[in-house]
């Protein structure tokens, strides 16, 4: 099964899936809004004003796994986000990304190795998989990567040129 097969729902309920975003490179990341991470938000919606003109979207995906820090309904969530971070990139539906109940998209993208070439489990909120824009996982960065970070900024580059 491709990336852009399996089905998703957005934050707001609509179905969706990822060919939504083919020929762009998405960067994947599970959210959480009461996390000591979650100034991460501002990274990733910077990342989103600097390169979504060029073919480039975060799509962020509450998850609520990682001791319980993303508890909120989705309405609630998308009210934390817009006026705490200003974020204007799509969000998806909690989901799960671990466990028997994992999403089938989470099944997928842990596959992929990151850096130090270790796939499987996601460790924390905000690890990040960025899919190229042809659906494929390019890059997979643990959660304490910076979004802003030499690494992911140059892994975006790499896609957007390509």
């Amino acid at each position: 099964m491709s990336l852009y097969d399996i089905p998703l729902q957005t934050l707001s309920g609509a179905d969706t899936t990822l060919a939504d975003y083919k020929g762009k490179a998405v960067l994947v990341v599970n959210v959480a809004s009461k996390c000591g991470l979650t100034p991460q938000y501002e990274g990733l919606e910077n990342l989103q004003k600097r390169y979504a003109s060029r073919g480039f979207t975060v799509l962020g995906v509450p998850c609520n796994q990682f001791g319980g820090q993303e508890p909120g309904t989705a309405e609630e969530i998308e009210t934390f986000c817009s006026t705490t971070y200003g974020v204007t990139f799509p969000m998806l539906a909690k989901l799960e990304v671990n466990g028997e109940n994992r999403h089938p998209l989470y099944a997928e993208l842990t596959t992929t190795p990151d850096a130090a070439g270790e796939a499987g489990d996601i460790q924390w909120n905000f690890e990040k998989f960025l899919v190229s824009p042809e659906g494929t996982v390019a890059a997979r960065f643990r959660p304490q990567t910076q979004p802003e970070s030499d690494e992911i900024v140059n892994a975006i580059e790499t896609q957007l040129s390509a």
